[in-house]
């Protein structure tokens, strides 16, 4: 707060001129009495901007005293009893069993050497034995011998599946992170491969038209590797994949998968939901040595799926042209976009394929026949076209059966223009798309894409590409020298 005379202003309250004062926080002009009544007014909002802060200490104060992380620590040492008291219990159950048998087998013992001992006095006795029956008797000692000191009906073995489920401390409630991307970031146009590109094949260095991918935090990728029916985890920097799911051939058991179009991973369970899209179904599978998946949803061509923070499935229906909603352990969905049939109204889709759910559970929907991007926003009955809609074509108002689908903190839609062979990003509101990677024509090159399919960011904001007919998956790094 300064002070600035001058006889040509004016008190914005009263008009007077006499010892005048300026605020340089709202440039009013104040004579001396109502300068001071402004300094009193802004005296008390500091007062009430005090009490909030009192408040909110207070507010935190008593969290901190009974807060989520007291709670969360109970779980864990929860979590830590219980399993020590079902190790303990379980070995003590093994300790049991073993000691009745133990008990058993010296018994059964002592009453062959009771035998043998009975033979050895009777023949000593009566003085009637030969070198074949020292033998045979030393043959019986060592034989017992060996019963007693390696008893060949008692073995130890443990399960291969987990008997402790492992706990795990999840910071990550939020699926990513764009605070590395903005809109004046650029992605280096060269890939890197870090899945498959060994052409097509079954083998664990190949990829045989992989639809989807997901990334974790630590840069692991797991791949909807659909013609192998099955999904592999490749982890950062490796040479071959793991498969995690299926890789039995195509089939319908609970440890087959038929076309598995999409794959995501629940933190919370720690599984891998599938889209079985030959199957028409939705798989839980353990992450962990998981051998079979659970069916939660059945009787539904699943083209793609995601999930959004509250653990509510979206699945969108090629056949019906629809996305639904479902809470696992339901038997019919919400309807949240299209469902009225095939077409090219704000109301219709046609051959919906992948998802997004942004934090306002607003649906993303590549709208693939219609060639377009559509918003549906939550319980709206129509949806806004934010990218293409232009018919199919390559100028950069259009997109040729859009793919993969990201939306970022600020609107930006990213989008796999697979026609185009092309990543292109809109900005929101924009008319047209810029290319983010690709558009060099169809190839194999490390600058170029072959029908690109699923895409994915980590938590750098680097770009994972599923580079459908290279069969492979590319990465893409973050250019530095740009801003975010």
């Amino acid at each position: 707060m300064a002070t600035t005379a001058t006889d040509r202003n004016l008190c914005d309250t009263c008009g007077k001129a006499k010892g005048i004062s300026k605020c340089e926080g709202c440039a009013k002009i104040f004579c001396y009495n109502h300068f001071g009544d402004h300094r009193q007014e802004l005296n008390k909002q500091l007062d009430e901007v005090e009490v909030i802060r009192d408040l909110y200490r207070q507010t935190l104060t008593e969290q901190t005293a009974d807060s989520q992380r007291d709670k969360l620590v109970q779980q864990i040492n929860n979590w830590e009893s219980d399993s020590i008291k079902k190790i303990q219990e379980t070995a003590e159950e093994a300790r049991q069993i073993l000691f009745r048998h133990t008990n058993e087998h010296i018994k059964q013992i002592e009453v062959k050497l009771n035998k043998l001992t009975d033979q050895l006095r009777q023949s000593r006795q009566e003085n009637d034995f030969v070198e074949t029956d020292l033998h045979q008797w030393k043959e019986q000692v060592a034989q017992l011998n060996r019963e007693l000191t390696n008893p060949s009906s008692i073995i130890l073995r443990q399960d291969l599946e987990p008997f402790i489920t492992k706990i795990y401390v999840d910071i990550s409630t939020i699926p990513l992170d764009f605070t590395n991307i903005g809109i004046n970031t650029r992605w280096i146009q060269h890939g890197n491969t870090i899945a498959g590109g060994n052409e097509k094949g079954n083998l664990l260095n190949q990829l045989c038209y992989s639809w989807d991918i997901y990334v974790t935090d630590n840069q692991t990728v797991y791949v909807a590797d659909s013609s192998n029916h099955r999904i592999v985890e490749w982890k950062c920097d490796a040479t071959n994949g793991q498969i995690i799911a299926g890789g039995h051939g195509p089939g319908n058991r609970t440890d087959q998968l038929n076309d598995p179009r999409s794959v995501i991973f629940d933190r919370k369970t720690d599984c891998l939901i599938i889209g079985d899209n030959g199957n028409r179904r939705v798989l839980r599978w353990p992450r962990q040595n998981g051998t079979n998946g659970q069916i939660i949803t059945s009787n539904i061509d699943c083209s793609r799926l995601t999930m959004d923070n509250d653990g509510y499935l979206y699945v969108s229906d090629n056949t019906k042209h629809e996305v639904r909603r479902w809470k696992i352990g339901e038997t019919d969905g919400t309807l949240v976009a299209g469902g009225n049939g095939f077409g090219h109204y704000l109301n219709q889709l046609n051959c919906p394929n992948h998802i997004f759910i942004d934090h306002e559970h607003s649906v993303y929907v590549s709208d693939s026949d219609n060639h377009r991007v559509m918003k549906w926003m939550k319980d709206a009955k129509e949806g806004i076209v934010v990218a293409g809609g232009q018919g199919k074509g390559t100028d950069l108002t259009q997109l040729s059966y859009p793919r993969g689908v990201i939306v970022d903190h600020l609107g930006t839609v990213y989008v796999s223009d697979y026609g185009n062979h092309r990543v292109v990003r809109w900005f929101k509101g924009a008319i047209q798309g810029g290319i983010v990677v690709g558009g060099n024509e169809k190839g194999n090159q490390l600058n170029q894409l072959n029908h690109p399919t699923g895409l994915s960011f980590d938590r750098q904001g680097h770009l994972y590409v599923s580079d459908y007919h290279n069969y492979r998956v590319q990465k893409f790094n973050i250019d530095s020298n740009s801003s975010s």
